[in-house]
């Protein structure tokens, strides 16, 4: 397996000081000197403050959204390391599945990227109410009936892609609509996706994601549909 100082960290935030040192911290823990590069949203709490004395470099994005936060994540990476991981700033994502990830792509080179499976894992009650969970199963139905992404959890934010597969990625998503965009990004390159099952935490901080973000999400299935 490739040593790990090969993979490189993206974590977009907003207002994330609570979550955003143990995430940290986590990820460093398991990934010993892997670079970790935070993409703030402006944030006007100590989300800045905090990950800037773990060691991670900051970035500003330009607009808001995490889509626009990737956008920027692209622009200011360089992509020598193997591996990229995506993971959310509020703690909901355990690291302990990452090298176990990235030892599927070692083990299989058609692998483009490895996703975080919540629905197969342990989900703590209080981190997928049943509003959310239902409509993540209706979102991963269309999405594979429409796109032919096979997925069970579509628009999990635990990820770990190929650097080369995001070399190259041109963001036009926004918000949370990403995910569905970068599925469809890795599989038009030519590359198969994979997912493990992982527990899944409640998070720390105030939730992000609300029902009529689930608009953008199937607006983007359909846009990618038609591409």
């Amino acid at each position: 397996m490739q040593g790990i100082s090969s993979t490189q960290v993206i974590i977009a935030a907003l207002n994330e000081e609570e979550g955003i040192g143990l995430t940290i911290t986590e990820l460093m823990s398991t990934l010993g000197d892997s670079h970790v590069l935070v993409v703030d949203g402006n944030s006007i709490d100590r989300t800045v403050e905090v990950a800037k004395n773990l060691g991670a470099e900051i970035a500003f994005q330009d607009g808001k959204g995490k889509g626009d936060a990737l956008a920027k994540a692209m622009e200011c990476s360089d992509f020598k390391s193997d591996y990229v991981v995506i993971t959310d700033a509020d703690y909901t994502y355990p690291a302990e599945y990452v090298p176990e990830m990235m030892r599927l792509l070692d083990e299989n080179p058609d692998v483009g990227m490895v996703c975080g499976n919540r629905f197969n894992g342990h989900v703590d009650p209080n981190a997928l109410h049943d509003v959310f969970y239902l409509g993540n199963r209706l979102i991963a139905f269309t999405h594979n009936m429409l796109n032919g992404v096979p997925l069970k959890d579509p628009l999990t934010g635990l990820r770990v892609v190929r650097s080369e597969i995001l070399r190259n990625w041109k963001v036009k998503s926004k918000g949370f609509d990403v995910e569905v965009e970068l599925n469809h990004h890795v599989e038009r390159l030519g590359f198969s996706i994979m997912e493990v099952p992982i527990n899944y935490r409640e998070r720390v901080g105030e939730k992000k994601l609300k029902v009529k973000h689930a608009a953008e999400i199937f607006k983007r299935i359909m846009l990618e549909t038609t591409y």
